[in-house]
């Protein structure tokens, strides 16, 4: 096998068990997402499990990478560390936050729902293309005006 299809395959298999992980842990539906937010009501604490699995798995991972310069398969690991926090990152993560509190949906269960056929998971993907539409032609714009 080569290398590429070795790497498709991996890619494969762990999006298999991210979507599996999801479902299986209740994150792909919108409802108990929104529960957990709701702080007035019935909070659902549990989000804050598999959060905290998935920065465990997640630091696991990267203690055993700490010293590599490429992944198993050959791949090159960016370890570069963000030079700065401005304001793109600031409102980027701003809108995320607002979208994933109003609509219970961030994009890994976006994909996991729209795989599944229902129409929140499009909803969610047709919006957070539009959203890079949008965010491309104010760039472009802003760039082409010499503000950056």
């Amino acid at each position: 096998m080569r290398n590429s299809s070795l790497i498709q395959l991996v890619a494969l298999i762990s999006g298999t068990l991210f979507g599996f992980g999801l479902l299986l842990s209740g994150m792909a539906n919108p409802n108990k997402l929104l529960s957990f937010f709701d702080v007035s009501g019935l909070c659902d604490p549990s989000l804050i499990l598999v959060m905290l699995g998935a920065i465990l798995i997640t630091s696991i991972g990267f203690r055993l990478l700490k010293d590599r310069t490429t992944t198993y398969l050959g791949l090159p690991i960016n370890t570069e560390k963000p030079s700065k926090i401005d304001a793109k990152l600031i409102i980027g993560s701003a809108l995320f936050g607002i979208g994933w509190g109003l609509a219970g949906i961030c994009p890994g269960p976006a994909f996991v729902l729209a795989g599944l056929g229902l129409d929140g998971g499009f909803i969610f993907l047709f919006s957070v293309l539009t959203g890079f539409v949008i965010y491309a032609i104010i760039l472009k714009t802003i760039i082409s005006n010499n503000k950056i």
